[in-house]
């Protein structure tokens, strides 16, 4: 059977579409091309300078309601991490790196670069390559525009119906539940196949870089363990894209297949266990004005060089302490 002119030139264009594809499916599997490729392509109703300009200004809400960390040395040295990622990334945007005071361990990066790292994230990673493992993913977001991207495909079922949440009541933020920032949902909450990307892309940059991509995989599975034993470890926000048995095995084989070994990788810097270090010294000096005023208290003896206990008594001189929680004293000869 003869194919007429118009019915060719469609199979020739169809054959043209599928190879093109297949080349940008390969380049995003390789690290050579980081930053030759345009991993943020898809159909997208924000233009770049849009979005840059919407997430500054809700960057600017987060910053007037969450607690910032202003100390130079924290601060500078997790935009040096970050900075250094986002060099060796297919980014476009330039980046604004901050940490936020919360508990909770999470990151988040807004469309446009604006970046949010909880200080608990830092506190929790044992090493930088986990700490900048978590980064790169979420730099990955960024890089392939999956905000708005994800917010586009929202406004086809109705342009004017995307879903609008309470900043605050995502715990993981950082934000405050009386935060009344209010954020289009499709720029944080990502499809499986977006967050299966931000894996793909987060790994080569963080084996770009030059820490060892398997940081990445050991973090994640950390946190699940921990979230096993201990329900509500993970911040709230993870339970929109949970990290599955499945991304993980795909994020190992992609270790394997794509990632050539190196002869040795950064794993952890001094300067990570220093900045640990000072958060822990900022977390202690509010710890007096969170404790629980019935706790025990040590006073000197009059008279004495020895301490001993004073608890809070109920009416009867009972103490109301858990004999666990009180101190041990270790007795003078």
């Amino acid at each position: 059977m003869r194919l007429g002119r118009m019915q060719r030139i469609l199979v020739v264009g169809l054959v043209a579409g599928l190879a093109n594809l297949a080349i940008a499916k390969d380049k995003k599997k390789d690290p050579e091309e980081i930053g030759n490729r345009d991993v943020g392509k898809g159909v997208n109703f924000y233009s770049i300078e849009k979005e840059i300009a919407m997430g500054k200004a809700y960057a600017q809400d987060i910053e007037r309601q969450a607690k910032i960390v202003d100390d130079p040395v924290i601060a500078e040295y997790v935009n040096r991490v970050g900075q250094n990622l986002v060099r060796n990334s297919d980014a476009k945007v330039p980046f604004t790196i901050k940490v936020i005071d919360s508990e909770e361990v999470n990151a988040f990066a807004l469309p446009g670069g604006f970046f949010f790292v909880n200080s608990g994230l830092i506190m929790r990673a044992e090493s930088e390559a986990e700490l900048a493992g978590v980064m790169a993913h979420e730099i990955a977001h960024v890089a392939a525009r999956h905000g708005t991207r994800q917010a586009t495909r929202g406004q086809f079922v109705n342009f004017a119906s995307i879903p609008l949440i309470f900043w605050g009541g995502w715990a993981g933020y950082g934000v405050r539940q009386a935060a009344s920032v209010l954020v289009p949902l499709g720029f944080l909450s990502f499809s499986r196949g977006f967050e299966e990307e931000a894996d793909l892309l987060g790994l080569q940059y963080l084996y770009k870089t030059g820490y060892d991509p398997t940081a990445f995989v050991d973090f994640f599975e950390k946190l699940q363990s921990m979230e096993k034993k201990k329900p509500g470890t993970m911040a709230k926000v993870f339970s929109t894209h949970p990290l599955t048995e499945d991304r993980i095995k795909n994020s190992q084989k992609n270790i394997e297949d794509i990632l050539k070994a190196k002869p040795e990788y950064v794993v952890t810097t001094s300067e990570f266990d220093s900045v640990k270090n000072r958060l822990a010294m900022l977390h202690n000096r509010r710890k007096p004005e969170d404790k629980d005023l019935n706790r025990p208290r040590l006073r000197k003896a009059p008279g004495g060089g020895t301490d001993t206990v004073e608890d809070e008594k109920t009416k009867d001189g009972k103490s109301t302490e858990d004999p666990d929680e009180r101190p041990t004293l270790k007795r003078r000869n």
